[in-house]
């Protein structure tokens, strides 16, 4: 396991040993809990980027699905006579 030094905050080290005795966890566990939430929360937030991206292309291409198409694939969902899913015009 690696070691890193953090220069922390005087008021996020208070918190962080408060925080600490609270959980019955190390200073150690809390910053890798933050830190693997925050790794996530940034890489979900890079594919989400890399699809509105995706999704740019495709509308400059003219790749769209109507609105009303996709609401009445959307009401019928659940019903007997269910639709298919709707695809661009292009």
């Amino acid at each position: 396991m690696g070691v890193t030094s953090v220069r922390l905050l005087p008021e996020v080290e208070d918190d962080l040993k408060a925080m600490s005795g609270r959980l019955q966890r190390s200073k150690s566990w809390l910053i890798n809990q933050a830190l693997r939430e925050y790794i996530s929360r940034e890489s979900l937030g890079e594919e989400r980027w890399k699809e509105t991206l995706g999704a740019l292309e495709s509308l400059k291409a003219g790749k769209v699905v109507e609105g009303e198409d996709v609401h009445a694939w959307l009401r019928s969902w659940g019903g007997p006579d269910e639709l298919a899913a709707p695809h661009s015009r292009s």
